[in-house]
Order: structure tokens, then sequence, then C-alpha cells
């Protein structure tokens, strides 16, 4: 394991290696803080008050000196404004040019300053989880709270970033100014008699990136994005970056959204239908369970070699991906005039095979640029949702019954021939425009020492200040005496097997893909059985089912935009995680059938509560999972998406074979029974979460 004081010091600025805080010294300190505790040789308030002190005189140095390169910057801001002035009056574009070069350099020097931040923040907020895991105390709330708003802390400089600001400001103005005057000399308007504008500069745009970043505000595009779960290195490298850059192509990754969006609506259109189609072909109502699961039983192989086959092409996948899709669909269809469940199954089954979703995930995560990829990842989890919406919708519209050359076309068919034609002019649509991107740019590419700093930046910045969860990788490799050991190079590769990956996950990721899994269980159950449940107890048709579903879909995004906007800069993760559990807990109650006689309201409101409580806790429980995950999971075949998808379509699978076989005692009792499971695994999952509380951030 490469031990995390050993990556810190890699990620350093050498002329600057005085000014970082001591992460080695403090670490040394934390040991001897443990073994005086120990021999009972000191008390816990001599102690918090030491390190408290020691902290203070490492945040103080690091600040200084922030504030002196801040000065600097300003100063040289200040040289080139009087040039600036000279320039307005004699104005000629190759002075122009030189000047908005010689602002760009001020850029650069400002970038590596906020790099200098950020491995000063990481290594404070590793060095705090240290303490509370050597020595058993609190200790992280209590210091940031009594420093973040005191008047004398050096601490809150760190937070709002005043001087950054003000620098950020000059620079982007005078680039305008320097702008306007190249494309149109003789103007007298000055940039603020006109509309605002964003200047479009990169130097600038990754500066705004990197302090929004720094300050971690969360907003509804940060909170959906991490929906997505594409996990980033916390120091991450120089070189994907660059390579992102030079393998974007929009219309390519909204060939992939559009897979996403299509695939979705895929899976659940038939769901308000699958009972009736299972009747008509002979079975029972609820092997309706088996034909919609079918479709995720394939799922969990497939995001395995869709996920390896990423590594060498993106094209292919996606091709392979349309036609077995095309091919499912349509024996889903053909599966009535030849009166075998068996064509219906198999048709899901390949439906399954065909799931890219893990390509989808991966093309974000490599190719898409650092500075759109948050909109990129919103972007693939706002058209799932979509898609989930949409699916159950279109299923309602379809209710018409003819024939066309002895083809049957009604309502259990249709879903199936709609889908086959949609993948069919997909299929065309992206042999047409999609664009494979290039694998020598990634294995060739080698970033020069001055490009390293500025790219580190536009990657890294991503953890809020001395808040976050430990990384198992580092915390394993972290032992006391590794910072003078060399690590070897594979320990920084990637998992290359489920079993590698899963030795990678502390005991709270363990516990919080036990909450997907059993957030995921609940809504499967909860869509799959609506069908067979309405029709028993209250007679609903598949237009009504198809309504109900559809408005569940629907709330999807609202609820993010609360919970991501609102609600989550309120209250810890944790906090809302705890709570939306509970809530789950509450609707899966009272979704039970006992006493009083079933009524809709009853119904209606328990599924909503329950699914809106689920997709908080889905958005918050994977939001934790991006920050917690070990940064060798960002990449290769076993990374962390795939693991959640793969916890997520196994809880899908077992839900839908429970429902099938619940139909065996009866339909009367299906409710019931499918409701035991989902019962005890959330309080399981909320014992679970009280016991590892303090460790999720």
């Amino acid at each position: 394991m490469v031990a995390f004081g050993k990556k810190l010091k890699e990620r350093q600025i050498q002329e600057w290696q005085g000014y970082y805080i001591n992460y080695k010294l403090m670490k040394k300190r934390v040991k001897q803080y443990a073994q005086q505790i120990q021999l009972e040789t000191l008390d816990r308030r001599h102690v918090l008050k030491d390190f408290s002190r020691m902290l203070d005189n490492q945040i103080e140095k690091t600040v200084l000196f922030l504030l002196e390169q801040q000065g600097l910057l300003a100063s040289r801001i200040a040289k080139l404004g009087e040039e600036h002035e000279v320039i307005q009056q004699e104005p000629r574009i190759s002075r122009i040019a030189e000047l908005r070069e010689a602002y760009r350099a001020v850029g650069l020097e400002l970038l590596k300053l906020l790099f200098f931040v950020e491995v000063n923040a990481v290594g404070l907020r590793k060095i705090l989880k240290k303490f509370e895991k050597r020595l058993g105390y609190k200790f992280t709330d209590y210091y940031v709270k009594t420093r973040a708003n005191h008047p004398y802390s050096q601490l809150q400089q760190v937070f709002k970033h005043v001087g950054v600001g003000a620098v950020v400001g000059a620079l982007s103005r005078n680039l305008h100014e320097l702008q306007e005057n190249q494309q149109s000399q003789g103007s007298f308007l000055s940039i603020y008699d006109q509309p605002t504008l964003p200047l479009q500069d990169p130097v600038i745009d990754s500066i705004r990136a990197a302090v929004d970043r720094l300050t971690n505000s969360t907003n509804f595009l940060n909170f959906l994005g991490k929906h997505a779960l594409i996990v980033d290195e916390e120091l991450p490298t120089p070189v994907d970056e660059h390579v992102g850059g030079e393998r974007y192509h929009f219309m390519s990754l909204s060939l992939n959204l559009a897979n996403t969006f299509l695939y979705m609506v895929n899976t659940y259109i038939i769901v308000p239908t699958a009972d009736d189609y299972s009747t008509s072909l002979g079975a029972a109502p609820t092997v309706c369970g088996i034909v919609i699961g079918a479709m995720a039983v394939a799922q969990v192989f497939s995001s395995v070699y869709f996920s390896a086959w990423s590594n060498k092409s993106y094209f292919r996948p996606l091709v392979f991906s349309s036609i077995v899709l095309f091919l499912g669909n349509a024996m889903y269809a053909m599966a009535y005039d030849l009166n075998s469940i068996w064509i219906l199954l198999i048709g899901r089954l390949l439906c399954g095979f065909g799931s890219a979703r893990a390509v989808n995930r991966r093309y974000i995560s490599d190719c898409v640029p650092l500075k759109i990829r948050m909109q990129a990842s919103a972007g693939f989890v706002s058209a799932s949702a979509l898609g989930m919406a949409c699916g159950p919708a279109l299923a309602g519209l379809l209710q018409t019954n003819f024939k066309i050359f002895n083809i049957t076309f009604n309502q259990d068919t249709l879903p199936g021939w709609v889908m086959t034609i949609a993948w069919l002019l997909y299929l065309a649509w992206l042999s047409i425009t999609f664009k494979e991107p290039s694998r020598e740019i990634e294995e060739n590419h080698l970033p020069q020492q001055s490009n390293t700093v500025n790219s580190a930046l536009e990657k890294g910045l991503r953890k809020p200040l001395l808040i976050g969860s430990e990384d198992k990788a580092d915390e394993d490799a972290d032992q006391d005496n590794d910072d003078s050991e060399e690590a070897p190079e594979e320990s920084r590769q990637p998992a290359n097997s489920i079993g590698a990956a899963y030795r990678l996950l502390t005991p709270s990721v363990k516990v919080q893909l036990l909450i997907y899994f059993m957030l995921k269980y609940a809504m499967e159950v909860l869509l799959s059985e609506s069908s067979v449940v309405t029709t028993y107890y209250f007679n609903w048709t598949t237009s009504t089912v198809s309504v109900f579903l559809a408005c569940l879909g629907l709330t999807v995004l609202p609820v993010n935009i609360i919970v991501g906007s609102y609600i989550s800069n309120m209250f810890e993760d944790r906090q809302i995680l705890l709570a939306s559990e509970l809530m789950v807990f509450v609707g899966i109650l009272f979704s039970f059938n006992v006493i009083i006689p079933y009524s809709e309201p009853q119904y209606i409101c328990s599924g909503l509560l329950m699914f809106v409580s689920a997709e908080v806790l889905e958005g918050v429980n994977l939001s934790l999972l991006s920050r917690v995950m070990s940064s060798r999971l960002s990449r290769g075949t076993y990374n962390g998406g795939l693991l959640s998808t793969e916890a997520g379509t196994l809880a899908r699978v077992i839900a839908d074979a429970t429902i099938t076989l619940a139909g065996y005692v009866g339909v009367s009792r299906l409710l019931n029974i499918t409701l035991i499971p989902s019962f005890f695994i959330c309080v399981v999952s909320i014992i679970l979460t009280c016991y590892t509380y303090n460790s999720l951030y």
C-alpha cells in the first residue's frame, strides 16, 4: 500500500516544501500521545490542548505563506495594470497579446497556490482522522467549530478565500478588457456597461472550478452528479485531465446519455403489462417478477464484461449493446404470437445482456473533461430518472389491439415493438456520429513538469476542508513507519478482480453498499408488483398503473433539487442518511396489509413515502460513497461504479425472484410476504448505520 504521507510529499511543490503542514511530525506526535495515554502519563485535556496548539501553529505557517504569495501576485497584477494603461493609450495587437499571456501566467501561479491549499487541506483532514482513530476522541467537530469563525483563527482565511476572490476578479476584468480591445478597437464602452457575459478563458475557468471544489459548495448539480458514483482520486495525477480534453466529443457523450435513457425506458416500459402478458401465455400473474427480473439477472454479468470491454473501446460495446437489445425486444414482442413464455424470458435476458451502463459511466469518467464532468454525471442521472418515468407512461399510451400480417400489436407486445424500432434508430445514429476516443493519447502522453501542478489542480481540490471520510487504501498503508519505505508500484494500480475491489472497502463503505442494496430491493418490490397488487386490491387498469408509476418516476428530479439545493446545506450527509432510512422504514411499515381493510390512500401514500425517501437515501448514500471509496476504485474494470451497480442489480434480482416465489403462496399474501425482507433488511441497515455513524462524514 502507498502511504498517504508519501503521496502527500510527492504532490508538494518543491520550492514551497517548508511551508506545508508537517504531516510526518504530527503523525509521530499522535503516536506519542497514544503511547503516553496508554501508560497513563498524560490526561485527555493536556493532549487536546497540546495537539490543538500544534495544529494552530501549522495552519498559521501555511496561511501566512498563502497571504504572502497573494501579495506577490497582487503586486504583479498592479505592475501589469500600469502596462495596461499604456496600451489603452496606444493599442497594438502584438502588445495586447503579450499582456494577455502575462496575465495568464499570473493565473497559473494562482492555480499553484490553490493546489498548495488543497494539499494542506487533505493533510489536515487525514491527520484529524488519524488522531480520532488512534486516541478515540471526537476532535474534528470541536476543532473546526471553534476555529472556523473565531476572529483570531487562521483557519477562516482558508475557508473564505477573500484574497483569492480579489485576485480572480482582477485577472478576469483585465483579460476581459484586453479581449474586447483586441476584438473591437475604438469602442468606448466599459465591460461594466455591457451585459454580464462569462469570460471564455481556460485559465480563469480552471481557477473558478478550483475555488468551487475547494469550498465544496453543495448544489443541485453536484448532488445529482454524485448519483453516478464516478469516483475521483483524492490526490490525482495530471495525465487524466489532459487526456480528457483531447478525447471529448459532444455527440459521443450525447449518444451515451441517450443509451442510458433508452435502457431505462426499456427496463420499465413492460412493468404495467408484465402480469397480463404472463397470464396470456398461460403462466401465473406473479411470473411477472421473473419476466421483469430476467433483465437484471443478465445485467449482473453484462456489467462486468462491458466494464472490461470499455478498457479497449467504447464504440464496439455500444454497437453490440444496440444489436442485442434490438433482438431481445423483437423476441419479447414475438413471444405472444409464438405463445411461448420461454421466448419472452429469453428476450428479456438478451435485453439485460445489452446493458451498457458501465460503458456510459466509464465514458464520462475517462473522456469528459473535469470542468464539465459534473454536468455530464448529472445528465447521466437525469437521463436515468427521465427514462424511468417515461417507460410506464409510454406503456399507458399503447392501449390498442390490431394485427398486421398475422403479427399482433396490443398493450403486451407494443412495448417490445416500440423499443425494437427505438434501438434500430439509435444504432443508425450511433454508426454515423460516434467518434471513438484515441487510446494513443492516454498511453503515450508524458506531461511536462510545468503542466503538472496546473493539471493536478484541474483534477484535484474535490474534498471539503477538514471534512471527509477515511480512504481504506490510505489508512491501511499509512502506518507509523512507512513514510521512509519505498511503496511498490503495483499498490497504486486499480483492483484486478471483484475480490480485490471488495478488500479495498472499509466497514462503513460496506454498510453503505448494504443500504444501497436495501433501497434498491424496496423500490424494485414496489414497482414490479404494483400491477398485480393494485389489480387484486383495487381493480386498477393498465393505464392507471402506468400513471401511478410515471408519477413516482417524476418525483426523482424535484426531490433531488430540494435535497441538493437546500436540505444538504442545512444538515450533514450522515444526518440526512439516517433520517431517510427511518422514513423508508416508516413507508415499508405502513405498506403492510394488517387489521384494517387495505385502501388506495394507504397504498399510494405509503408507496410514495417509501419511494421518495429511498430516492433521497440513494442520493445521499452515493454522495458519501463517492467521497469515501478508495482512489484505486476510481479507474479500471472493477471500479466503484461497477460495485454499486452490482449491488443494486443483485437487489433487483432477489426482489423479482421473491415476487415470483411468493406468488405460489397466493396473490392475497403477496404484498406482506414481499415486504417482510424489505422490513428486516431496513432494520439491519439502520442498526449498522447507527453503529458506524461517527465514521460517516
